[in-house]
């Protein structure tokens, strides 16, 4: 009974960046965020690649079918509680990768709908927060439901490091913020899913 009770209140977080680079710094703040998520009690995050997603066509659907690595993403979305997404800004904007992936998920049915999500990133004087914002602008249409506090844009320039050269977080005061993130996103996820 214990089990059943526990495996309830487990919170899977599907994690994506809209930076496809392994050393980007958005790629390592969810990196960050795993590491820190197995210290957190009924939190499970799983990182979904988006690099094999072709872009968005819809002459490649079928009829109730997708390409095989767009279902697949689907696949990880649909399972998943809630999201974390790690958004990059490229021209006041969201990355055209992270838009591809969130448009091939919100093709019928939208697998993003009724779902808990929070936005980390990493970038320059205002640490990507005006791609924050559009992707909440995103995220209205699509029935996803972010959480309002805490914010983490992360200026990644600004001394001390926060970031060794492989882009891994090194700063740890941000690793409390992320922490701080995480724990919100875990009790709106179950506020969300009536527990």
């Amino acid at each position: 009974m214990e089990a059943s009770v526990a495996a309830k209140s487990l919170v899977k977080i599907a994690a994506v960046s809209g930076s496809l680079r392994q050393a980007s710094y958005n790629r390592g703040l969810v990196r960050s965020a795993i590491e820190i998520s197995k210290a957190i009690k009924g939190v499970q995050i799983e990182y979904i690649d988006i690099a094999p997603l072709p872009l968005l066509n819809t002459d490649l659907e079928g009829e109730e079918s997708f390409p095989p690595a767009v279902e697949a993403f689907r696949q990880k979305i649909r399972e998943a509680d809630s999201i974390l997404f790690a958004s990059p800004e490229y021209n006041y904007s969201i990355a055209a990768p992270l838009k591809n992936a969130i448009d091939w998920a919100s093709r019928p049915p939208n697998v993003w709908a009724n779902k808990g999500a929070a936005i980390i990133s990493a970038g320059g004087d205002f640490g990507s927060g005006r791609a924050q914002y559009h992707l909440r602008q995103v995220g209205v249409f699509l029935d996803l439901h972010f959480i309002n506090k805490p914010e983490f844009f992360l200026n990644a320039f600004q001394p001390p490091e926060k970031f060794d050269s492989d882009g891994n977080l090194i700063d740890e005061q941000s690793k409390e913020r992320l922490k701080k993130v995480l724990l919100s996103l875990q009790a709106f996820t179950l506020r969300l899913k009536g527990k």
